[in-house]
């Protein structure tokens, strides 16, 4: 790959990155955005593309896949460059830029650099029982939920993602069990009100100790607390236990941080010169993570980018519906 120079590198090609890209065409900005993973679209490609997603302004209710395709069209407009595939290794500062060197030995030449890499490198956590049975059962991403149809499913987590998963498997799979290792969920209330309404099985307390078939998933065997186990027949489970987030490399930068987020002011600038952050990677007083405030802080951060890139330019250019 060829040494780029562009005016922004956005590093995170997540929902946040593709409005930054977007806005910093509108700016007149040159872009350049990497990613670590193949496509584009973040978390939401890798973990929940037919998740309904109900809290961006404007669409009571939309896909993830179909929020992801809008920003693509919608950062299309800045003819943006895309290295994926790769991650931001090295950081360096000079003068009137910075240079960013990516695992493959490509050099990017920025302006400024928006790191929009959400909680970084992202790897499930483990299912004890479940070692050895990814692809012949056992799942952590639900991307499509056509090949449960039919199926007996379980579940097995207490947060957003095992209810979101539970509530929409139920009317496609033949069953759907929900196991927790706790009485109390983390998932947001309404949800958990949905799914208790409906025909999954709640199981609380609760611990999956074995899982078998022969080859593929047969039966998984569920142990309450201080009851015996209990086996249930199932084609299908889905480990819906979290996250273990890694920032890599970026960590080595000099970014001050606060708890695998990165500090910034607000105007979205981090300790770093020339280096800015927005969406669920950053941190602040009364900070919350939900796509939307991600789109006012990669805007936020591109205004001000634009400006560390240019000083000649004005911070708030107008409203993009001007002529």
């Amino acid at each position: 790959m060829d040494d780029v120079t562009t005016d922004l590198l956005v590093i995170g090609a997540g929902p946040t990155g593709l409005y930054a890209t977007y806005y910093a065409g509108f700016r007149g900005l040159d872009v350049t955005v990497v990613d670590s993973l193949p496509e584009l679209g973040g978390q939401i490609t890798a973990m929940y593309p037919e998740k309904a997603i109900l809290d961006v302004a404007g669409f009571p209710s939309v896909k993830g896949r179909d929020l992801v395709e809008g920003l693509v069209t919608q950062a299309a407009s800045a003819d943006p460059t895309y290295l994926l595939d790769r991650t931001a290794s090295t950081l360096e500062h000079r003068e009137d830029d910075v240079v960013v060197t990516l695992d493959d030995g490509t050099r990017i030449t920025a302006g400024a650099v928006l790191i929009t890499s959400g909680i970084g490198k992202f790897s499930p956590r483990p299912l004890p029982a479940g070692d050895g049975w990814v692809g012949r059962g056992m799942e952590f991403f639900v991307p499509s939920f056509a090949p449960y149809a039919g199926k007996d499913v379980v579940v097995v987590g207490g947060g957003d993602s095992a209810f979101d998963w539970a509530q929409h498997l139920e009317p496609v799979a033949a069953s759907v069990t929900l196991v927790h290792r706790r009485e109390a969920f983390r998932a947001h209330e309404r949800t958990v009100a949905a799914v208790q309404a409906s025909s999954v099985e709640l199981v609380t307390n609760a611990q999956v100790t074995a899982l078998r078939g022969d080859p593929l998933l047969e039966e998984v065997e569920v142990t309450v607390d201080g009851q015996e186990p209990r086996a249930l027949k199932a084609q299908a489970l889905v480990a819906a236990l979290g996250f273990v987030a890694d920032l890599g490399a970026i960590q080595t930068w000099g970014l001050e941080t606060s708890k695998r987020h990165v500090v910034v002011d607000p105007s979205m600038r981090t300790n770093l010169p020339r280096v800015f952050a927005a969406g669920d990677i950053t941190d602040y007083p009364g900070k919350v993570r939900l796509i939307a405030v991600g789109f006012g802080e990669a805007a936020t951060a591109v205004n001000n980018a634009a400006v560390a890139i240019d000083p000649t330019a004005h911070v708030f250019p107008g409203h993009s519906s001007e002529g």
